[in-house]
């Protein structure tokens, strides 16, 4: 059976430990740490603690005698945790038996003491286990074990070895009191780091809310990171609603890989942290958003040499801190954008409204849209349905100004053909689109729209410039409502236009009516030198009408109008004077010159009306030399030279005499 000897240890310890405590000074500044104690909430992480202590206390505390002892350390629970033994030990062999002499010693708090022999069975051993109070509460929570020859054991060698205990203890509280300090240091620096990040998250926040620029809040968070981190590479970017002219902010691209750390933090609204290939550097992406989405991310890449520790907590709080300071300017900016767009789009409907001309209020807008959106170039394409095509109605690149295009052709008869806005950000890599305008002009960007009339496309609206990227889709949304604001006044001239062309029309031959044309000839005898007016009848239409039937009369009527319109000059003047009687006013132009023109008509008739009819005209001219220069004077002496025409014979050409005499004096 193991021997089992109890001495006073723990009456020794209280002693030692009572004497250096009455030698202290009272005013010693780090009594504190000295009352510091392990508790019993801490023996099951102790182990390491334990270990490290042993380490260092088997450097410096074995003496030379006791050198060939075999020392270890069991924790509180008297399970094994290290030994320390000389060259030919036997302590990993004692192992068990530590063990149980630790479960004894644990059961009685003393100290306890197994008797062995060597592996030659030549020598006894004494093996013993001395228990390691806490300082205040004097629990157990380490064991320190030790094997000795019994001889030396007899000769006072428990002693040493209980001394020995001491010193370890003493060890142990001076490494833990280490890690305390050390704790405690970590604490502080930990909380000075916080509150310095808490200052330093403070003024940021500060700067960035105080400016309501959204430039300025790009700026001012990238000037934050980068001086928190000056080493960095830092790029910000940005959705392609938002341009910067600052190097660092660039537009978001349109294709990322899918595992690029920029897109995952984009499109999951997160802190995105990748190692770099070499595994030397960090990549982060840093999200930019706020309440209403995800606006731009940030993209650093640090050097793990020089930042061994990121603070991607702190880095995510700017991060959020700078997407609501920039979605605020961003609402503000918003703001202020439509109460400007309100404004233009007011001062453009005023404009147009100006005239109801319809070159006019394309004129108008035209001018407008160029300043408003601030584009290189402008064009506006008009359906002509006369000449087959959409007509370049106003532009600022002359070649193309007047230039008939046809539908589905160029980007603004794509746009007319299928009745979609469009907006590009960079031609030169768009594929399938062709642009003359863009090509010749060397333009990247452009928006365009359908031009709507009526619930009618009726054209399209084209905007470009020379920089990709230029129009944002704020930009493209406000020429779809200017469109519609010139569309509407498109509209009100086309009606006004029609309306006047009836109120200005005969029904029946198309003709201008009389009132027309008497207001132009007025309009004319105040700054024109001459003109002729011509008076064409009908020879014998009542008879025409008696024979064939009103319907056939009217027939009749529509040919020879036809004729006379056919016959006559781009600028003359054609009217229906009443009845069967039509009349054709001749700007800048004399008798003689007007006989020509009434010969061709009435050769004209008699040649190609169905069925036959012949027409007698009467010729007037005014001059600045005449003494009385009136409509109803020129009216008047038409009309003496048809009665004339009509007296003679019809189907011929009769001049007034005033003026013919007049001519035949001055050949």
């Amino acid at each position: 059976m193991p021997e089992q000897e109890a001495c006073g240890y723990k009456d020794t310890r209280m002693l030692l430990q009572d004497t250096m405590q009455a030698s202290g000074e009272p005013d010693d500044p780090a009594a504190w740490l000295r009352e510091t104690d392990i508790v019993s909430y801490d023996f099951p992480y102790a182990g390491q603690l334990l270990a490290e202590s042993f380490r260092e206390w088997c450097g410096m505390a074995v003496l030379p005698f006791a050198r060939s002892w075999e020392w270890c350390v069991l924790n509180y629970k008297g399970k094994f945790v290290e030994t320390a033994e000389p060259a030919g030990g036997r302590g990993s062999l004692w192992k068990k038996a530590w063990e149980a002499a630790a479960a004894g010693s644990l059961l009685t708090g003393e100290l306890f003491v197994l008797s062995a022999e060597d592996a030659g069975g030549s020598q006894e051993v004494k093996l013993l286990v001395i228990p390691v109070f806490t300082r205040s509460k004097g629990e157990i929570f380490a064991l320190l074990g030790c094997a000795m020859p019994a001889e030396q054991f007899m000769q006072g060698g428990r002693y040493t070895a209980e001394a020995m205990a001491l010193h370890y203890q003493t060890c142990f509280y001076r490494r833990f009191e280490h890690v305390f300090v050390s704790d405690l240091a970590g604490v502080h620096q930990h909380a000075e780091r916080e509150s310095n990040r808490r200052s330093l998250l403070f003024q940021i926040v500060q700067r960035m809310h105080d400016n309501i620029d959204v430039n300025a809040v790009l700026t001012e968070v990238i000037d934050s990171i980068s001086a928190m981190y000056p080493g960095a590479r830092l790029e910000l970017f940005m959705s392609q609603d938002h341009r910067s002219t600052h190097p660092q902010v660039k537009p978001l691209p349109l294709r990322w890989g899918a595992d690029d750390v920029c897109a995952k933090a984009f499109k999951d609204g997160r802190v995105a942290l990748h190692a770099g290939r070499d595994n030397n550097s960090v990549e982060i992406g840093l999200p930019l958003g706020g309440k209403q989405g995800v606006y731009g991310v940030f993209h650093m890449m640090l050097d793990k040499p020089a930042f061994p520790d990121v603070d991607l907590r702190f880095l995510t709080m700017v991060a959020d801190t700078a997407g609501t300071a920039f979605e605020n300017a961003k609402l503000y900016e918003r703001s202020n954008q439509l109460i400007r767009e309100l404004r233009m789009s007011n001062e453009l409907t005023q404009r147009l409204n100006q005239s109801l001309r319809l070159g006019d209020i394309f004129q108008y807008a035209f001018e407008e849209l160029l300043e408003m959106f601030g584009a290189d170039y402008c064009c506006i394409l008009h359906l002509n349905e006369k000449k087959g095509g959409l007509e370049a109605i106003a532009c600022n690149y002359p070649p193309l100004r007047g230039e008939i295009i046809d539908n589905g052709k160029g980007l603004g008869g794509r746009v007319y053909s299928s009745g979609e806005p469009l907006i590009l950000s960079e031609y030169s890599g768009a594929e399938g689109i062709h642009s003359r305008l863009m090509a010749a002009t060397q333009s990247q960007s452009a928006i365009a729209t359908p031009l709507n009339v009526g619930g009618e496309v009726r054209g399209a609206i084209m905007l470009t410039h020379r920089e990709p990227h230029f129009f944002s889709y704020d930009s493209f949304r406000l020429l779809q409502a200017m469109a519609g604001h010139i569309g509407l006044a498109v509209g009100n001239a086309r009606l006004h236009a029609e309306v006047r062309y009836l109120a200005n029309r005969d029904s029946l031959t198309g003709l201008y009516a009389r009132h027309y044309l008497d207001e132009e000839i007025k309009e004319r005898q105040t700054k024109d030198f001459c003109g002729t007016l011509i008076v064409v009848d009908i020879d014998q239409f009542k008879m025409v009408n008696d024979t064939y039937g009103h319907q056939r009369g009217d027939k009749i009527l529509k040919q020879v109008s036809e004729i006379v319109k056919s016959s006559i000059r781009q600028g003359d003047i054609a009217a229906r004077w009443g009845g069967e009687e039509l009349a054709v006013y001749l700007p800048q132009l004399g008798i003689q010159q007007a006989v020509y023109v009434a010969e061709r008509i009435r050769k004209r008739v008699m040649g190609e009306t169905e069925p036959r009819v012949t027409v007698s005209c009467g010729i007037a001219e005014w001059s600045w030399t005449d003494d009385r220069v009136s409509v109803e004077s020129l009216f008047y002496r038409a009309d003496m030279a048809l009665y004339e025409a009509k007296n003679n014979g019809r189907n011929q050409v009769v001049t007034d005499r005033k003026n013919a005499e007049n001519s035949a004096k001055n050949p």
